[in-house]
């Protein structure tokens, strides 16, 4: 298997509404529905043959840029605007490259483009993102080889030298990098991180939890699920935190193996989690959660975080970057601050999830401090984005994954019947039928990814059992 070359003839993007069986409130923000985007790309290769491949990704509003003053319609306009300024850039180029050289040479211009028109960078990020997965898929549909097997192969043709990104690898074997990964997924199974936010009940549901059969409550959801894996979402009061994780102990003790905690930039400083550190360590109802730590995600907001050295805490707790992680060259700017994690997150895009593991892979043995990547959610949904996520989490070997999609949203219930189906006999180990609906299978906390051993970016066939003319076109 080898690089193809290809020009990309058209990108077309779709959007379904989904609406939030549960509200999800994270930070400031609390979502009840947003749209979900699909993007859809078409290729041609050198000798004439075309491809088509296909992506998802959720629209979260209050994430990508969290201005007060911005509404979530305008947050969505927002990520329409990216999409298609990264559109706009890679069908305007006519000359033929790889998969990774049209990620490459569009990169800083898209970037710059989306900085005139005041979008942020991590705002900027979500249309090649979206954009590159589908043209990745076009790619091993091509090749007829599947997500793991083409990236371990670097069918995407990933080279540094020349193209001015990540230039603190430069000298780092990156196709042996690759080919050290997993160019099967059959057999594999990833652990579900199950995501707890603020408004979630905890022992019992609350009395207007919806009477769909589905768990409403973080008891629940561990009964049915058999999670072991935890991410609690904290609101930057660090007593009411402490407060929170105390009344969440009692519901997890038994069956909690691993704890992460997730700031959404809600820290006001390093003195402020300092506190809360301080808090943990002296209550010690929350003792066996503090045991099973993990690391603290995101504490502190995005700008202040790459200029605010923690050096002093990381030691106590490792720290990880995830709304810092903006641009490529975030991490190594987060490292210099006494950061050590940083997450892989689909709408941040793939290859940056590819180059802050070799990171995290050179740091760790010349540092000989460990660095680590982390998977983590944006509510990704049954169909294309959770398959292309779990793909990616898995070829990168990660041993747990934030899910959250299947919990806040009611499987594919919105989804056309044809659609379901289409999933449910395309991927039977990654999805089951209950409820009513077709819904992420999840069984004793672990995933199944064996059927992401498919064609294509996760996708099995080229439209991805999208009901696209069931959505509407607008972009």
């Amino acid at each position: 298997m080898h690089a193809i070359r290809f020009v990309i003839e058209d990108i077309c993007f779709a959007e379904r509404d989904v609406t939030l069986r549960l509200p999800f409130r994270f930070g400031g923000a609390t979502v009840k529905a947003c749209p979900q985007a699909y993007a859809r790309a078409r290729i041609r290769l050198e000798n004439g043959r075309t491809a088509t491949g296909c992506a998802a990704e959720m629209m979260i509003p209050k994430w990508f840029d969290k201005r007060p003053e911005l509404t979530q319609e305008q947050n969505f306009a927002q990520l329409r605007e990216a999409l298609s300024l990264a559109r706009e850039a890679y069908v305007s180029d006519a000359g033929p490259d790889t998969a990774w050289g049209h990620f490459a040479r569009h990169y800083r211009a898209v970037h710059d483009t989306a900085a005139r028109r005041g979008l942020p960078p991590l705002a900027a990020s979500y249309g090649p993102a979206l954009v590159d997965r589908a043209v990745f898929d076009a790619v091993c549909h091509a090749l007829g080889a599947s997500f793991a097997a083409a990236l371990s192969a670097n069918a995407a043709g990933m080279r540094l030298p020349g193209s001015g990104l990540a230039d603190d690898l430069l000298d780092f074997d990156l196709d042996a990098f690759l080919a050290a990964h997993p160019a099967s997924l059959a057999g594999r199974r990833i652990a579900a991180r199950h995501t707890v936010g603020l408004a979630d009940a905890l022992a019992e549901p609350s009395p207007d939890a919806p009477a769909d059969g589905l768990p409403a409550s973080l008891a629940q959801a561990s009964a049915r699920y058999g999670h072991r894996h935890f991410k609690l979402k904290l609101g930057g009061d660090a007593a009411a935190d402490v407060r929170r994780l105390a009344e969440i102990v009692p519901v997890i003790r038994d069956v909690m193996d691993l704890v992460t905690l997730d700031g959404n930039e809600q820290y006001c400083d390093a003195a402020h989690l300092a506190e809360f550190l301080d808090r943990l360590d002296r209550d010690p109802s929350v003792t066996p959660l503090v045991a099973r730590l993990a690391f603290i995600e995101q504490p502190l907001a995005r700008a202040q975080t790459l200029e605010s050295d923690v050096s002093a805490l990381s030691p106590r707790v490792p720290l990880l970057i995830d709304e810092s992680d903006a641009t490529l060259d975030a991490f190594p700017r987060a490292r210099a601050m006494g950061y050590t994690g940083v997450s892989s997150k689909s709408c941040k895009g793939f290859y940056k999830s590819v180059l802050n593991a070799a990171r995290c892979a050179v740091w760790t043995r010349d540092i000989g401090r460990t660095y680590f990547l982390s998977g983590e959610d944006l509510t990704m949904q049954a169909g294309l984005g959770v398959q292309q996520d779990l793909a990616l989490a898995g070829w990168l070997g990660l041993a747990h994954v934030e899910r959250n999609g299947h919990h806040y949203v009611n499987g594919l219930a919105a989804a056309p019947q044809a659609e379901q189906q289409g999933l449910l006999a395309g991927f039977p180990t990654l999805y089951e039928h209950s409820d009513g609906a077709a819904r992420l299978r999840i069984n004793g906390g672990l995933i199944d990814l064996s059927g992401l051993d498919c064609a294509g970016f996760a996708t099995g066939v080229a439209d991805g059992h999208i009901s696209w003319d069931a959505m509407r076109s607008v972009y």
